[in-house]
This record gives structure tokens, sequence and C-alpha cells, in this order.
């Protein structure tokens, strides 16, 4: 029977740091805005939108909303992006996946200003990750606070993806060893499936990358020491398809008719041969919008350091 990794503890641990620094923040007059940009009615992002705004209103961050139609054009939508740019009330910007299926969402993302990408999606933060100038924030096991709060972390330095990152963090809080096993991610996507390869990379794990070209997709999910499942498919993965023991993480979200949530692992069946399973909802989703906020008051931290380096410290 599985432990359940429950994102909300390790959720809760990240907020309470958060807390800290804004009211740190604030006795220097400095107060600190989140922007989230939403075009279109997508449920998944709707529900995203609210969780991140009342996890804001907690911890003492400005949300600033811009709500666009599913008729927006891509320079309305750029025209929003670039004020927020300038805009300094903002620390970040979070655009809401997925946009309206004719705009080109890289070209948005990439309009972001870098120091202002706490989602870490930009192509420059990516590429940072790639070429591994940004993955020493994942080796500050259990001490990321020392590695921010040192100067280290600069805006130079880029951010890392929300949601794979939480994923790290989340196995780690709970014990799980990355380093020698097999890691197999069934998505490609940018904002989850790369990035979490090249992090699991990192952490030197092997690593094999699934999507729906994939022949067989139980052949490789059987052989999974840590399977991570990013598709939005709702009961892809059934007890068979996992081996006895593995960690499985998942990160899929499916918005029901009801209005309920579901992942992409049919709980009771993997429940029964994992050792630990994330939930869904209260495993993935709360961890990334922790490290949103994290990354959002990193930003306000890196503006203040860079602008006046004996303030924050």
């Amino acid at each position: 029977m599985s432990q359940i990794m429950d994102g909300r503890k390790l959720s809760d641990q990240i907020k309470e740091k958060v807390k800290k620094d804004i009211e740190d923040l604030k006795e220097h007059g400095i107060d600190v805005g989140l922007g989230l940009l939403m075009a279109g009615e997508n449920l998944a992002s709707k529900e995203y939108l609210y969780a991140t705004i009342q996890a804001c209103k907690k911890a003492g961050i400005a949300s600033h909303q811009f709500k666009l139609s599913d008729s927006a054009s891509a320079n309305e939508i750029l025209n929003v992006v670039h004020s927020i740019n300038r805009d300094e009330r903002i620390n970040g910007l979070l655009v809401l996946l997925p946009l309206p299926r004719r705009i080109n969402t890289r070209r948005v993302v990439n309009e972001i200003a870098p120091e202002k990408d706490i989602d870490g999606l930009g192509s420059l933060s990516i590429g940072r990750l790639a070429a591994d100038e940004s993955t020493f924030q994942i080796f500050k096991q259990g001490d990321y606070e020392s590695l921010y709060r040192s100067g280290t972390m600069t805006a130079v330095s880029g951010f890392l993806p929300c949601t794979p990152f939480g994923v790290i963090r989340l196995i780690e809080y709970y014990g799980v060893n990355i380093k020698g096993k097999h890691a197999v991610i069934i998505g490609k996507s940018l904002a989850v499936g790369k990035p979490l390869s090249l992090m699991l990379l990192a952490k030197e794990a092997t690593v094999t990358v699934c999507h729906r070209e994939t022949k067989d997709l139980g052949y490789f999910t059987r052989q999974a020491d840590i399977l991570c499942t990013a598709t939005g498919m709702k009961g892809l993965i059934r007890g068979d398809m996992v081996k006895e023991g593995a960690v499985i993480v998942d990160i899929g979200i499916n918005v029901l008719q009801d209005g309920s949530i579901a992942g992409d692992v049919d709980f009771e069946s993997v429940e029964k041969k994992s050792s630990f399973l994330t939930p869904v909802p209260g495993g993935v989703g709360p961890v990334t919008i922790a490290i949103l906020l994290e990354n959002t008051v990193r930003s306000a931290q890196n503006n203040q350091f860079l602008k006046h380096p004996l303030i924050i410290g």
C-alpha cells in the first residue's frame, strides 16, 4: 500500500518562508505583486487562477489579474505582457496555459521580461536549465531559503519551471533518492516533461521520455522506479502498468463534468502496487503554486538587491 505524498505539507512550509520574506520586504517599504494573465475560458486554468489568487491573499502578495476573451488577438495579449514588464508593482508574470489555439504561445512567453519570468518557461530560462546554468538550485536540499537569501540566486540565474521543480522537491521531501533510479516521464511538453527530464538527469537518474507516439507505453512504465505522468488523460496509468514499489507522481489535471478534478492515474489500482503516490488534487499542484509565490518573492528581492545591495541580505 502506498504512502501518499501530500503536497500541502511541503507547500505550507514554503509559504511560511515566503510570508516571512514578504514581511521583511514590507519593513523596507517594498510590496510584492504577481501578474496573472488569462485568455479564454479553460476550466483547468480557471481552477489554477482561483487557487493562485487565494494563495497570494494568504501570503500577502498583491495579485493583478488580466483576463482577456477567447477572441483576443496576439497583439492584445502581447500589449498586456509589455505593460506588465514595465509595471513596477508587478514582480512576476504567470501566463495561464493553454492560450487560444491560434495564438503562438512561445511568442507570448518569450516576451516576458526574464526577471519576471517566474514560471521559468521563457527560452532564456529553459536554455539556462538545459545548459546546467541554473540546476544548482535543485541541489540545496532542505536549504533553498539560505540559497536565495545568500544572494547566490540572482536574476542572471533565472527561475526554474515551477511544476517540474515542485516534483523534484516533493519527491525529495518524502525521502526518495533520485540518483541512479530509472525515471520514466509521460509527456514531453515544455511546461513539464522536457524541463523535468533535464532536472532528473541533473540528479543522475536514467531518464526515459514517452509521448503520444510511444509504442507499447506499458513496456516502459513497468520499468520505472519513478514514474511521472503529465498528459491530462484520465485513468491512463493502471495498476498493471507499474512495477511493485514504484514511486508514482501524477501531474495530470482533468476537470470533470461535475467540477471535480482527476489525474492521469487510476488511483485505486495503482495505490496497491506503488510505494509512494501523489493524490490529485493535493499532490504536485499545491507545491507548484507555493514555488510560484517563492519565485515571485525572489524576483522582488533580486530587483531590490540590484538597486540597493544593502537592503536584502
